[in-house]
Order: C-alpha cells, then structure tokens, then sequence
C-alpha cells in the first residue's frame, strides 16, 4: 500500500521551493501508507508526490514519482499490476527499454505506447496519476473494482487529488465543510456511495475509471471497463463450470504471489479466506504465513477452524487472543478512515493487520468473496429481489399474493424466510412504482 498526492492548475500556482513544500505535506499526512520512502516533485503547476511501501524492486530506481529518461511522461502509483511481467516483455519487444524491474515503470513505458488504451491491458488493484509534459495533459485513474482509493476537489483553478482525504485538507484553503447529502446517504445506507465524500467538494473516482484534464482546463470522466453481463443460459455441464471458476481463482491468487517482501495472509476459519490460503499454498514451495486473532468469547472465537485449515496445508501459522477496546482505537480508526464507516469488522481488522504486520509486509485475505458468491443470506436475498423485479407486474403481484399466503411459522426456516419476505416485497415495490 503506496499513497498518491498531487495538485494541477492550467497556469503557475506557486513557486517550485514553496510548490514541493505543500506537496510535501500532503504526502506527511498518508506517510503511514508508506513508511519506506517520500518524494515530490512540482514543476509551477503540476505536482505528484508518492509514499512508498516497497514491494516489487526494493531499489532505488522504482522510486516515485517516476519519469521516462525524455522526462516526458511521470508517474505516481499506488496499488500493484498482477500482469506487469508480460506487459513488460511485450514493450521490451517493442523495443522500450527499462532502467528498473518495477511495475510502476511498465506503466510509464505501456503509457508511451498505447496511450490511454493501456487501462485496458493492466490487471490488478491500482490508482495512479500520470504527466503528459508534451501534451501538458494529466490522467488520473482507478482499478476495475475499485480496491485502491482515489479522492480529487476543486479548489479555485487548481485540482487536487491523493489517496485519502486528510491529504486533499492539507492542501492550504480547501474547505472543511460537511456534504449534508453524503450524511443522508450514509445514515440510510450505512457507507457513503461513490462519488460522493462526507465533505463537500470531495469527490471519489468511481472504479473502472479515469479522468482526462487538458492543458486548457477541460476534462472528462470516462468508464474503461464494466462487468460482463452473465449468459442467459447455458448447457455446458456443471462440473466443466466448477473447473473453470477454480482454474481461474488459483491464476487470480497465484499472480498477488509476486513480491520481493515477505508475505502472508489473514485465516479466519472461513470458507473465504480458507480457499485463499488453500490456493496460496498449491502455488508456493514454501509454507505460507497465516494470521489469525481469537476472542475469550467462544461464540466469536474461530481459531479452531482457523487451525484446521493451517494443519491441513502446513502453514507457518500464528495467533493472537485480542480484547478489543472499540473506544481507545476509534480515533486511530476515524484518522484512517477519513469519513463515516459501519462496518464493526474494522476493529477486529484494525488488530489483525496491526499483528501481521510484524512478520509480513504483504498480506491476502478473502474480503469479497462473500457479495460475489452469496456467502451471507442478505446477499442471496439481494440476488433475488432483483431477479424478482425483472418480472412483470401482473407476475410480481401474484408472487406478492402468494407471499402473503405462507404461514409466518415459515420464517423459522430461513430460506423460505427470505422467500416469503421478498414474495411479499415484490408486489409493496409494485405499489410505490
């Protein structure tokens, strides 16, 4: 985890001296995001600064923000491009050439090559800022998914930009005004959406996304990538389905195994982050480190699970019984989440990575797998409601008939719960329509 910070104006800001100094300070207030290394450079008006944790080329020659030899084109990266090695063979082909084995610069070089087309070669978790000198252009963009943060506001002609809020705060005059519409949001849905921020003015880049500023000021927002639509039906038999999805889950683990830095992962006994570690070690020669917190309380305690899936594929395995104390760490967690959060898992994970920490600079764990496989009945639930709403109304209206017809003893089995629930739902949405 790297930190991104940097500032535009389509004429000179400030002097360079003065310039590097407020770039500076954004970079000191995300410098937790890398502790192995600050840079900045500012030119009167552009500027990109960087916060290293080094994982991929611990040389001084990945250090950021990084340019081509021209000096043409700059870069400033936080995240990791799983598919760097053979984008890099391809631009060697080409007869680009590398002072570094770095990751960061493959998307100078690709950059130079393909232009804004490269977004669409990259696989992995990124947000990155990049200088077109010649052009006098900026772009700014973010993963598919959106794993890695991008924060950007307005502030008079300038555009400032950084991985996390408290860096875009920094920069003398933006203001600190509460988005009285992102709270709404937040109170009805428990996190605030993109684009919004808890602060006005402060936007998120959406995922799967970037931004073209020109030199005249003029900009655009544009998606790159969205997900595929699944297919309406298919014949091909289930076990040929289960063998793709399981060749694809261990090539997308398998890739996050590149590093030059120690590496672990977090084990919770569940069947995530267990089919991670399981996917870890079939691509590893060596055991995996494994990270896992219990609690006194048994009903929150899974280190027995947790052990299970350790001794099963001979993991280096370590664990630590916490007493979390939500109120002595929720200010460090209000500082690093910079805007209202729900999820009470933060505490436990606030504890998790600060143990890993000590062993590993890298860590897998299995966040995500539960929207995308309906590990959780809210998700399936979720599913179905909007499969239900794709049907027609007289249809919607019978199934809402029919929901009101079960009995509420069928609420004791939790399936035919959430069905009836969503029969009944189905014709209450009919009506609001």
């Amino acid at each position: 985890m790297c930190g991104i910070v940097g500032v535009w104006s389509s004429r000179a800001i400030t002097d360079r001296e003065t310039g590097e100094r407020r770039l500076a300070d954004m970079v000191s207030r995300i410098a937790h995001r890398g502790p192995d290394g600050r840079s900045v450079w500012f030119d009167g008006t552009v500027g990109l600064g960087h916060a290293r944790l080094a994982v991929i080329d611990l040389s001084d020659a990945a250090t950021q923000p990084m340019a081509d030899v021209e000096g043409v084109v700059r870069v400033t990266f936080n995240g990791e491009i799983y598919n760097y090695r053979e984008l890099r063979q391809q631009l060697v082909s080409l007869g680009h050439r590398f002072q570094s084995d770095s990751d960061t610069e493959v998307l100078v070089e690709g950059y130079k090559r393909w232009g804004i087309d490269m977004l669409q070669r990259l696989r992995g978790m990124f947000a990155f800022a990049l200088w077109d000198a010649d052009e006098r252009r900026l772009i700014l963009a973010r993963d598919r998914i959106g794993k890695k943060p991008l924060y950007y506001a307005t502030h008079g002609e300038a555009l400032v930009f950084a991985s996390e809020i408290k860096a875009i705060l920094a920069w003398p005059g933006v203001a600190r005004s509460a988005d009285l519409d992102a709270i709404h949001s937040y109170l009805t849905f428990q996190y605030v959406p993109t684009p919004l921020t808890a602060f006005e003015g402060i936007r998120k880049m959406p995922p799967a996304s970037y931004m073209v500023i020109e030199a005249d000021g003029r900009s655009r927002t544009e998606t790159y990538w969205s997900l595929p639509r699944p297919e309406a039906s298919t014949s091909r038999p289930r076990p040929e389905i289960e063998s793709e999805l399981l060749s694809h889950f261990d090539e997308a683990v398998r890739r996050r195994l590149v590093s030059d830095v120690p590496l672990g992962a977090f084990l919770s006994g569940g069947i995530d982050s267990a089919s991670v570690v399981a996917a870890m070690a079939r691509s590893s020669a060596n055991p995996i480190k494994t990270f896992t917190i219990g609690f006194d309380d048994p009903a929150y305690d899974e280190r027995r699970y947790a052990r299970l899936v350790s001794q099963h594929y001979g993991t280096d395995h370590h664990e630590l019984v916490v007493r979390p104390d939500a109120v002595s760490v929720l200010p460090t967690l209000v500082w690093h989440y910079g805007e209202p959060f729900a999820d009470s898992s933060a505490v436990p994970t606030y504890y998790l990575s600060q143990f890993a920490r000590s062993h590993v600079t890298v860590a897998l764990n299995g966040d995500g797998g539960d929207e995308s496989f309906l590990g959780y009945p809210r998700y399936a639930g979720a599913w179905l409601g909007g499969q239900i709403d794709l049907l027609p109304r007289s249809l919607r209206r019978a199934l809402g008939a029919v929901g009101r017809s079960l009995p509420v003893e069928v609420s004791n089995v939790r399936s035919l719960r959430y069905l009836r629930r969503f029969l009944i739902e189905s014709n209450v949405d009919d009506v609001q329509r």
